[in-house]
């Protein structure tokens, strides 16, 4: 089976810049702020080379993906119809497993809950949100978009340094993997205005919504020692939210389950193995 990789582009406004690989029952997943779609699975071929058809995508103002048109922003209604775009673009009416890391995660639940029809699966990876909006948490968003703007991809690695009280045994490696993550993006400007905008954007009202979501998921936590940007007890909460879900995380001691690619996409696939499996 060819696991090339299929680039694609969605070309309605904005225009949105993804890449299928494999085949088989459809996965998509979507990045979080900042990122692109490389850095869901980093790389990782072994989800399609599993026997399913991976569909990533760069959301607006990321990586290839244009920013978004006059009149319009960055917030999860934004993003959801975009998802919607992607979905309707690749995968078509077929039911599919949904998922995403961080600003990904959030926008795949709040499509499924308006699309609860359509989900076979959900994965949530490092999620972050918890139904309300802190004004310290809109702070460092704020600066990180101030460092950007006035400094750059190296004031926005700066920032993280100062700001994020990473772990020594994990800084070198946080750092090395965000320049990396944003020498990708050809928009810079618009990554200014989402990171302002996203934070300040509600996917859905409360965590109580997700009850409704009686579709089986895997919820992702990594642990706070290397990644506190992501806690650990917010995934718990969608996990015990999620009327289906199993919590998964690395080992103590190792590098966050979200960053080790292979790892994580052998994970997702034997999920997709427990979807796609007839009922007895």
């Amino acid at each position: 089976m060819s696991v090339d990789a299929r680039p694609f582009v969605v070309e309605t406004q904005p225009r949105l810049y993804g890449e299928a690989m494999g085949e088989g029952l459809p996965v998509v997943l979507c990045h979080g702020i900042t990122a692109t779609r490389r850095y869901v699975l980093h790389g990782s071929k072994a989800l399609p080379r599993a026997g399913y058809e991976v569909i990533t995508y760069d959301a607006r103002g990321h990586g290839e993906s244009d920013p978004a048109p006059e009149g319009e922003g960055y917030g999860y209604p934004e993003l959801v119809e975009d998802l919607e775009r992607v979905v309707a673009s690749q995968v078509g009416e077929e039911r599919f497993v949904l998922g995403g890391h961080s600003m990904g995660a959030h926008a795949a639940v709040a499509f499924a809950l308006r699309h609860p029809k359509r989900v076979a699966g959900l994965v949530v990876i490092g999620p972050v949100y918890m139904g309300e909006i802190r004004p310290e948490s809109l702070e460092y968003w704020d600066g990180l978009a101030v460092a950007l703007e006035g400094g750059g991809v190296e004031g926005f690695v700066a920032y993280i340094g100062e700001q994020q009280g990473i772990d020594p045994r994990w800084r070198d490696s946080v750092l090395r993997f965000t320049r990396e993550r944003m020498l990708r993006q050809r928009h810079p400007e618009a990554l200014v205005q989402a990171l302002r905008e996203v934070p300040r954007s509600r996917p859905f009202g409360s965590l109580a919504e997700l009850g409704a979501l009686d579709v089986p998921a895997l919820v992702v936590a990594s642990r706070d020692e290397a990644d506190p940007g992501h806690p650990h007890a917010a995934a718990a909460a969608y996990a015990e939210a999620l009327p289906q879900a199993r919590l998964i995380s690395e080992a103590e001691g190792e590098s966050p389950l979200a960053w080790q690619g292979g790892k994580l996409s052998r994970e997702i696939a034997a999920f997709c193995g427990e979807v796609a499996a007839p009922r007895p």
